[in-house]
């Protein structure tokens, strides 16, 4: 259970770690590529926060997570910058590849492929 605290510094948290990240994409070479913060969860002494971040095409996500990765640091500098005046301490920050889009893309393709499990399941019903 999130406490209130959590809550407030996640939503900072989020907000300023995606501005980070597309500035710092906008320097580089990459083009064509929509990076998102879609979740920050922080550990209850505020030291630790696991970071999801959504890739668009996800095809890119490994090479984008590995860019992001290897510039932490220089992440981590910037939102203390960022956050001087909020948190006495900057959270380690732990990225990880939310791969929720393409998990609910590939149930949407299965629902309306042929093999449609629901569909075959109250068709097989009714013509009983």
């Amino acid at each position: 259970m999130e406490s209130e605290r959590q809550r407030k510094v996640s939503v900072v948290l989020q907000k300023d770690l995606s501005t980070i990240i597309q500035q710092s994409l906008r320097n580089s070479t990459i083009t064509n590529v929509v990076v998102s913060v879609t979740k920050v969860s922080i550990s209850p002494d505020l030291m630790h926060a696991k970071v999801y971040v959504s890739v668009f095409p996800f095809a890119k996500s490994n090479s984008i997570l590995e860019l992001i990765v290897s510039n932490k640091n220089k992440i981590k500098n910037s939102l203390g910058k960022l956050l001087r005046n909020q948190l006495r301490r900057i959270p380690d920050v732990i990225f990880f590849v939310d791969d929720s889009l393409d998990h609910i893309d590939k149930i949407d393709v299965a629902l309306r492929n042929k093999s449609n499990p629901i569909k075959n399941e109250v068709y097989k019903k009714n013509k009983k």
